[in-house]
């Protein structure tokens, strides 16, 4: 090992303290933990030598953490959404947690779809890209993601219809 690895070695103890800090639950600190060593290896040529590698790491831990929480809101306010419908249920209670239980069941129909469909769904319904800017960041013409887009599109409206699942 060099000295950047050993010195991510020494670091791994306070960066899992780090992570517990920005993280709670210990399998999500972990899993930070495992991207921010991951992506520190993966960037070291941007490390500078003189630059304090326990500042440079933290940095990274925490740009992980917000782009991680900027993501999950997103997709709690997809996959959660509140409407008007809301407002006309007399037990707000209630229809909350219907649409929790439909929120799970698009969820896990978005999770089911093959990796292809999954990733263009994500990226135009979820993310909000165009179809260009997707077919871009997958590295596919555009109407190969036009094509993965609407068969996902089509699965997941049989799969929620099925389910019961509507609007």
């Amino acid at each position: 090992m060099d000295d950047f690895q050993t010195g991510l070695v020494e670091l791994l103890p306070r960066l899992r303290r780090f992570a517990r800090i920005l993280r709670p639950h210990d399998a999500d600190a972990q899993d930070l933990v495992q991207q921010t060593v991951e992506r520190a290896l993966a960037s070291r040529r941007g490390f500078k030598t003189g630059t304090r590698l326990d500042s440079w790491t933290f940095t990274i831990m925490r740009r992980i953490a917000i782009d991680d929480g900027r993501a999950r809101q997103r997709w709690g306010r997809v996959l959660t959404p509140e409407d008007e419908a809301t407002a006309r249920v007399p037990d707000a209670a209630q229809a909350d947690e219907g649409l929790r239980a439909d929120a799970r069941l698009v969820r896990d129909a978005i999770h089911a779809l093959p990796e292809d469909q999954k990733h263009a769904v994500a990226l135009v319904l979820v993310e909000g890209l165009s179809y260009a800017e997707a077919a871009q960041v997958l590295g596919v013409p555009a109407g190969t993601l036009t094509s993965r887009l609407v068969r996902g599109r089509q699965t997941l409206m049989q799969t929620l219809a099925e389910q019961g699942v509507t609007g």
